[in-house]
C-alpha cells in the first residue's frame, strides 16, 4: 500500500467532510449497534487495589474475571498526571496530518510499529471500522524504541514511562490472579509476560453511530489487556448474559480484561469476554490498550495444577506465535468458548486449537 493511499484511507483524514456514513462502513443489520440507549444499565465491577485486605481484593479480582472477564481498577499506583499525559500525547499524534503519522510509523523494517485503519486485516475487511490505529512493541528490554514515533516531540519519554508503569501494574494484577487460581505468585513474571504491545485506537465523530462500529465484537488474544479510556467519552461495551453493558469511564481508573491466552492457561475458568466499541456523533475518542503477551516461543497451555487430574486439558498446547498467527489470520470475529457447542465462527478456531468441548 502506498503512503498516499493510506493517507486517503485514514478516517481522521476525511470524516469531517462527510455528512453520512460511507456504504463501506455500514454494518449489516444484525451487527449494527442500533439505539445505544438500549444497552444494559448494569456495570462491570470496580475494584480498589489500594485496600488493606489482600484476600478480599483477590476474591473480587477472581470473581470479576470468572463472571465478567472485565473489571475496572482504582488506586492502582499509576499517577493521574502520567495517565493524562499519555492520553494527551496520543490525541496530539492523531491530530497530526496523515502524511506525518505515516512517516513516524514507517521506520520499522519488520512492520511491528505501524499505523493502520479499520483493522489489521483492513485489506480483506468486507465492512470497514470507524477508527485509525497505532501499534508497536514496548518490551521491558527497551528493544524497538528506535522505531517508535519521534513526534510529538516527547512521545518516547512519555510512552516509555507509561509502559514501564503499566508493566508493574500488569504484574500486580497477574499476581492477584495467581493467588486466586492457586498458582505460584511468579507464574506470569517471566516469558509469559515479556512481549507487551501498545495499541491506540482513535475514533473520530461519526455522522450516524447507529449504522457503524469502531471495533467489531471480539475477544482479545492476550494474557490480559489494560485499557486507558478518555474521561467523559464512552464507547466500550461488554457482553454479559447476552446483553451489552456500557463501560462508563471512571476518573483515574483502568479497564482490565481477560484475554484468550489466560482463558487457555486457566483451563476455561477465566473468561476472555466479548466486547466491541461504538462511535458517537459529537466528539472523538482515543483509547490506549496495553496488551500483555508472552514471548513468541512460550508454550501456551493449561496450568497443570488447574487440569484437576484430567488427562485431557480443554485446549491443546501451542506456542504463542502459533496462537497469534492463527488468531489474526482468522480475523477479529473468531473466538471460542469451551462451555457451549455452537457459536458464530466457532468451528474455524476450534479446529486450530483442537478444543475438547465441555457439555
Amino acid at each position: 500500500m502506498s503512503m498516499e493511499t493510506l493517507d486517503e484511507m485514514l478516517v481522521s483524514s476525511w470524516y469531517n467532510a462527510r455528512s453520512s456514513v460511507p456504504s463501506s462502513y455500514i454494518q449489516p443489520p444484525e451487527c449494527r449497534p442500533g439505539n445505544l440507549a438500549a444497552a444494559s444499565s448494569e456495570t462491570i465491577p470496580v475494584i480498589d487495589l489500594g485496600g488493606h485486605d489482600r484476600a478480599d481484593i483477590v476474591r473480587h479480582v477472581l470473581k470479576a474475571s470468572e463472571e465478567y472477564g472485565f473489571f475496572q481498577v482504582v488506586n492502582h499506583g499509576v499517577s493521574k498526571d502520567l495517565m493524562d499525559e499519555t492520553v494527551s500525547i496520543y490525541k496530539e499524534f492523531h491530530a497530526m496530518s496523515g502524511k506525518e503519522k505515516i512517516e513516524e510509523c514507517s521506520k520499522d523494517p519488520n512492520g511491528s510499529c505501524k499505523l493502520y485503519t479499520s483493522s489489521q486485516n483492513h485489506k480483506r475487511d468486507a465492512i470497514q471500522y470507524w477508527k485509525d490505529s497505532l501499534t508497536h512493541p514496548c518490551p521491558p528490554s527497551g528493544d524497538f524504541i528506535q522505531y517508535w514515533p519521534h513526534k510529538p516531540t516527547n512521545y518516547r519519554e512519555v510512552v516509555g514511562k507509561y509502559t514501564r508503569e503499566l508493566r508493574k501494574l500488569g504484574l500486580k494484577i497477574l499476581e492477584l490472579l495467581c493467588e486466586g487460581l492457586g498458582l505460584n505468585p511468579g507464574y506470569f513474571s517471566g516469558d509469559l509476560s515479556e512481549n507487551p504491545m501498545i495499541l491506540v485506537h482513535h475514533y473520530p465523530p461519526c455522522p450516524d453511530p447507529s449504522l457503524t462500529l469502531g471495533l467489531a465484537k471480539h475477544r482479545d488474544p492476550t494474557l490480559i489487556t489494560i485499557l486507558l479510556q478518555e474521561e467523559h467519552v464512552q464507547g466500550l461495551q461488554v457482553v454479559k448474559d447476552g446483553q451489552w453493558i456500557g463501560v462508563e469511564p471512571i476518573p483515574n481508573a483502568f479497564v482490565v480484561n481477560i484475554g484468550l491466552i489466560l482463558q487457555i492457561i486457566s483451563n476455561g475458568r477465566l473468561i476472555g469476554a466479548e466486547h466491541r466499541v461504538v462511535t458517537n456523533s459529537s466528539t472523538s475518542r482515543t483509547s490506549v490498550s496495553y496488551f500483555v503477551y508472552p514471548s513468541n516461543e512460550s508454550i501456551i497451555e493449561a496450568a497443570k495444577v488447574l487440569v484437576n487430574g484430567s488427562s485431557t486439558p480443554t485446549y491443546r498446547s501451542m506456542t504463542c506465535a502459533e496462537f497469534r498467527g492463527n488468531f489474526f489470520s482468522k480475523g477479529p470475529k473468531v473466538y471460542f468458548d469451551p462451555r457451549i457447542k455452537c457459536q458464530a465462527d466457532f468451528g474455524s478456531l476450534s479446529k486450530i486449537l483442537r478444543i475438547k468441548v465441555v457439555s
